[in-house]
């Protein structure tokens, strides 16, 4: 029995969609916190086990029976290393014979702004290879997905203001990824793998803004500002402290390259180019 958590998250929702294609639902438990909202996964024959990350005698509970568990890395950034930690050892005890974790593809952890935020995917590899189960690590870059976040709801109105400077991000769409983890679920031959799933192109905002005015048909301009100026910006919108922390971090981030990490492996993965920058914008933004 195959496990894929954090199953009612966009990732998670999207495996279970493409294994349902494959007509695999019968072998896949979600974990979920509130069964009322997998009720769809329910009729369709997927297995509900009600769990937490932060509560590890659920997970013990939960995981009873699982061969294989599909760790989505926490978005509760609250000792997030504790709680992919609680599911490792859950797995232990439990006689897991494989994970697949979803982790982050990054040129150098220790000399990026964003090792506060993204430090603990790191040690979450370590503690799962440490724990002897053997595992495919699954290191993702910026979800497209995240575009709209970082640039706003209506980019060609308002332009791109954000302080990446000339730095690139190998953007890949979130679909795609969970796409090429369903692929990975029902074949053979990623034990003790490493994939970096990234785009094969990687990205400025500039090309961001030149799309945009490509698909628009009118000029969309791109501002990088100073941190100073980005950090005054976004406090001036009354955003929390931790997520104008965040978003000057990411920013940071990209502006030194973090993130321009062009590889193969998901297009091998998925047997086809992953959608590209272009194509994403235009059904995020033009559809």
């Amino acid at each position: 029995m195959l496990l894929v958590t954090g199953a009612t998250g966009q990732l998670g929702k999207g495996i279970v969609q493409f294994l349902e294609q494959k007509n695999k639902l019968s072998e896949v438990a979600v974990l979920v916190r509130d069964a009322a909202k997998a009720n769809d996964l329910k009729e369709k024959g997927v297995t509900i086990r009600i769990g937490d990350y932060h509560q590890p005698e659920l997970l013990n509970e939960a995981l009873k029976g699982i061969d294989t568990v599909v760790l989505i890395s926490s978005n509760d950034f609250n000792d997030r290393i504790g709680q992919h930690k609680n599911v490792v050892d859950a797995a232990v005890k439990n006689g897991v014979k494989h994970i697949l974790y979803t982790g982050v593809s990054m040129n150098a952890i220790d000399t990026s702004p964003l090792k506060p935020f993204l430090g603990d995917h790191y040690e979450t590899e370590a503690y799962i290879k440490a724990s002897g189960i053997p595992y495919t690590f699954l290191l993702h870059s910026l979800y497209a997905d995240v575009l709209p976040m970082f640039i706003g709801p209506n980019p060609v109105e308002t332009g791109v203001f954000f302080a990446a400077g000339e730095g690139k991000v190998t953007f890949a769409d979130r679909l795609d990824l969970a796409e090429a983890i369903a692929n990975i679920l029902i074949s053979e031959g990623h034990i003790n793998k490493t994939y970096r799933m990234t785009n094969t192109t990687a990205y400025s905002f500039q090309e961001v803004a030149t799309y945009l005015s490509e698909l628009s048909g009118k000029e969309v301009s791109y501002v990088s500002p100073t941190e100073k100026e980005f950090q005054e910006a976004l406090e001036g919108m009354g955003l929390p402290t931790p997520i104008v922390q965040m978003s000057l971090g990411f920013a940071a981030g990209i502006k030194n390259n973090d993130f321009d990490t062009p590889f193969s492996d998901l297009q091998t993965i998925l047997g086809r180019k992953p959608t590209d920058l272009k194509a994403y914008l235009q059904k995020t933004y033009f559809n």
